[in-house]
């Protein structure tokens, strides 16, 4: 992945989210040559109706997630767990990027899932969720590239994940995966 743009959607809205923390330590611990960019503003984006999703109507914030999305050489989806599956604000991320069906932003995109929450599984169930929705929408889902991190609760409650060395291993682990694969439109 040299000289990519891997384009991170932050689940949690919170400004003081567990996920958006992940998401930094992501961005410092990128290789050379791999931008990380933290997408601002999904809670900013209405839910996806395809009313407004005509020419001329299509919200700014969505028309913005959209081009930002189309720009990357990759996705980063980064989650939390809210009962049991992704929140409502990413769910609509993937809603508004897979439109038109089979030609919108995220057709063939490589997009990775990671995530952080306070269970003992570090909130699996979100991003296998969000893995099925990316994946029907469109994406290439990347799936060893993986990292759950248990416990955000108490593991990070005064520490950033960046000063995690743990964590700070397990996001190496993740562009040694994400290192083999194509940007999008290089796949045959």
């Amino acid at each position: 992945m040299s000289e990519s743009t891997v384009l991170a959607l932050v689940g949690s809205l919170r400004a003081d989210s567990h996920n958006r923390k992940l998401a930094e330590a992501i961005q410092l611990n990128a290789p050379e040559g791999v931008e990380i960019v933290i997408h601002e503003s999904l809670g900013n984006i209405p839910f996806y109706n395809e009313d407004i999703d005509v020419e001329g109507q299509v919200p700014a914030a969505a028309t913005a997630l959209r081009e930002a999305a189309g720009q990357a050489d990759a996705l980063l989806l980064v989650t939390p767990e809210h009962n049991g599956t992704m929140p409502a604000s990413l769910k609509n991320a993937i809603d508004w990027l897979s439109r038109p069906f089979g030609a919108g932003a995220l057709a063939g995109k490589p997009t990775a899932v990671v995530g952080t929450a306070f269970g003992q599984f570090g909130g699996v169930w979100a991003q296998d969720e969000a893995r099925k929705a990316v994946g029907i929408a469109g994406a290439r889902v990347l799936e060893d590239a993986k990292l759950a991190v248990p416990g955000s609760m108490v593991r990070f409650a005064e520490t950033h994940p960046k000063d995690d060395a743990e964590v700070v291993e397990q996001i190496k682990e993740l562009f040694g995966a994400l290192a083999a694969v194509e940007p999008a439109g290089a796949a045959a």
